[in-house]
């Protein structure tokens, strides 16, 4: 009888023909038991997206119940085992972001106390991304919302175009920001006529470092919007140093002490002479970059309150743009959006699925919807295998 090796423990094994075992699974799931994606969303909208990254990894959905109790609590039950495995939670956000994010947390905690191996979240569009920076009296929302995730027992997080990047300082664990502007752009090589008339276009200086990636990359020239475009985000990033309203007063502007603070009164600091804090006020809004009889496109990573966008266009066409189109990762496209699209002189909307918005595609047909599920899929199949994620950021700039 040969002597068989098992970590390094010595074992009999016999040659004879005797029965394999079975466990009541399939010879796939056998070979592919390493893995389980889930989904952790309630509404059927946002399952579609884990489907189609299922399908591509040529596995099935993992079983599991998520639904809401009659009393508004979210509750989680995960129907097969996951003792030893690594286990993917795709979740994409709806508009009921709160409830999302409890769906993700409390599928997360079950994992974990089922004895699973590594628990990875896959979240194409990573909520309250916005409330990155400390704004006078708020509170870094973002980094809250990392440090429950880990709490959760998330290990690693697999996500596309944070708003900031420096968003993946706030986790404790491994990040993979991956790029939707490899899909964005090969749209506009195939689904644009006469793309090498387009010139790219910035709505704000903060943006111009990613439409200057998108320009390089087509070939194309460009352009840059800045003023006043109601860019309430840029106004309230000073964070809290920022300048109080001012008060009149007999002293230095910007030196008296808050009132009713007691026995301090309202006078300078003796002694001392700061600059004065001038506020920020911006020019009317200015095309900086010719875009007269071009094809003009709007690059960013949200598009959600699209007022900013419709004023744009009114500018753009103003100066001689002759189409105007919209490039987007996340289409969140919340309220009113669907509506003033389709009033502006926007012609076309581009967005991926990392959010659902079907509804939003009823109600507006200039948008469109570029999938992204290829792309998340095999980042799902690299982590597994340890394999490296350069590939798929390959000619990708850092400030893209």
């Amino acid at each position: 009888m040969p002597i068989r090796r098992f970590g390094g423990h010595r074992s009999l094994v016999s040659r004879s023909n005797s029965p394999k075992l079975s466990y009541g699974y399939s010879t796939m799931n056998v070979s592919r038991s390493g893995y389980r994606v889930f989904s952790a969303n309630s509404s059927t909208a946002s399952v579609q997206l884990a489907k189609k990254i299922t399908e591509r990894l040529g596995v099935e959905l993992g079983k599991s119940v998520v639904y809401q109790e009659a009393n508004a609590e979210t509750k989680v039950d995960v129907k097969e085992s996951v003792r030893g495995q690594d286990i993917f939670i795709i979740q994409t956000i709806p508009r009921d972001v709160n409830t999302a994010i409890m769906e993700l947390l409390i599928m997360a905690y079950a994992l974990k106390t089922s004895c699973a191996k590594n628990i990875i979240g896959v979240i194409p569009y990573f909520p309250y991304s916005k409330q990155c920076k400390m704004r006078k009296r708020g509170s870094i929302v973002c980094k809250l919302l990392a440090a429950m995730l880990a709490k959760a027992g998330l290990t690693h997080i697999i996500t596309m175009d944070l708003h900031q990047k420096e968003i993946q300082g706030f986790f404790s664990f491994p990040v993979d920001n991956l790029r939707a502007s490899p899909f964005l752009i090969q749209y506009i090589q195939e689904e644009i006529p006469d793309y090498r008339n387009a010139i790219i276009v910035a709505k704000s200086p903060s943006a111009a470092k990613r439409a200057q990636s998108y320009a390089e990359r087509l070939r194309l020239g460009l352009a840059v919007l800045h003023g006043d475009a109601n860019n309430l985000e840029s106004g309230m990033a000073d964070g809290p140093t920022s300048p109080p309203p001012s008060r009149p007063s007999a002293g230095h502007p910007g030196l008296e002490l808050p009132p009713n603070t007691g026995s301090r009164s309202r006078v300078p600091f003796p002694g001392i002479e700061l600059p004065i804090m001038m506020a920020k006020e911006k020019p009317p809004i200015t095309v900086v970059g010719d875009v007269g009889g071009r094809i003009a496109i709007i690059v960013d990573d949200i598009i959600d309150d699209v007022q900013e966008f419709v004023a744009a266009a009114e500018i753009l066409k103003e100066r001689g743009a002759y189409k105007i189109y919209i490039m987007a990762t996340h289409g969140l496209l919340s309220a009113e959006a669907p509506r003033l699209i389709e009033e502006s002189a926007i012609d076309e909307v581009v967005v991926t699925n990392t959010v659902p918005h079907e509804v939003q595609k009823l109600q507006c047909s200039k948008i469109k919807t570029v999938d992204v599920s290829m792309i998340l899929a095999e980042a799902i199949r690299r982590i597994h295998n340890g394999e490296s994620m350069a590939y798929l950021f390959r000619n990708i700039a850092v400030d893209d």
